[in-house]
């Protein structure tokens, strides 16, 4: 039988599955239930830790004195935003939809989540916002027309390398997040249906 599956052998909806889920959510243990519906935030705030690592390390191989606040704030709450949506999306809402049955798949997904969201798009998104500082600041001369991309491939290449270490607990907790996120999952499905028979009219 598929998880879409009533017991009469008749496909239940997607939406129909979500609500039957999301109301066993409330009837889990407490733990389960907070890990649940706040570990998303967990990994974002992560995120936006990440983010605020990459401003400082872009920030002081430009110099960039000026704009602290201005440049902190979009780091931490982009990141932060970007990464919640990205795992309620590839983890959360599939999971909940029945359509995330594979845990090797969830954890692939809570993994990249992780690396993407909470290292990789911060460390592109500083770039553009302190080298738009350092330019109208002049905390350090800009490169040339022929030689930009080169100058700010030299000047990330080492950034890039101090950040391997967040991007690897990132990715680590990205599946850790997963793992457990799957395990509640399957708890859910082990509930008594208490309330399938209003679903089933």
């Amino acid at each position: 039988m598929s998880l879409k599956d009533t017991g009469q052998g008749q496909p239940m909806s997607r939406g129909a599955l979500m609500e039957m889920l999301s109301k066993k959510i409330e009837r889990l243990p407490e733990f389960d239930r907070k890990f649940f519906v706040y570990g998303p935030i967990y990994l974002g705030g992560n995120a936006a830790f990440a983010g605020l690592i990459a401003n400082s390390f872009y920030r002081r191989a430009l110099n960039v004195t000026q704009g602290r606040f201005t440049s902190s704030l979009p780091m931490a709450v982009l990141p932060f935003l970007t990464t919640v949506a990205l795992y309620t999306a590839a983890v959360s809402n599939p999971l909940l939809s029945g359509d995330l049955n594979c845990p090797t798949c969830a954890l692939i997904r809570g993994a990249l989540v992780g690396v993407v969201g909470g290292g990789v798009y911060p460390i592109l998104l500083a770039l553009p916002v302190n080298a738009g500082l350092a330019a109208r600041y002049n905390s350090t001369p800009m490169p040339e027309k022929g030689n930009i991309l080169r100058f700010w491939k030299n000047l990330s290449k080492p950034i890039v390398q101090k950040m391997y270490a967040i991007l690897l607990l990132q990715a680590l907790f990205g599946t850790y997040l997963s793992s457990k996120h799957f395990d509640i999952y399957l708890k859910l499905l082990k509930l008594p249906d208490s309330e399938s028979e209003e679903l089933h009219d």
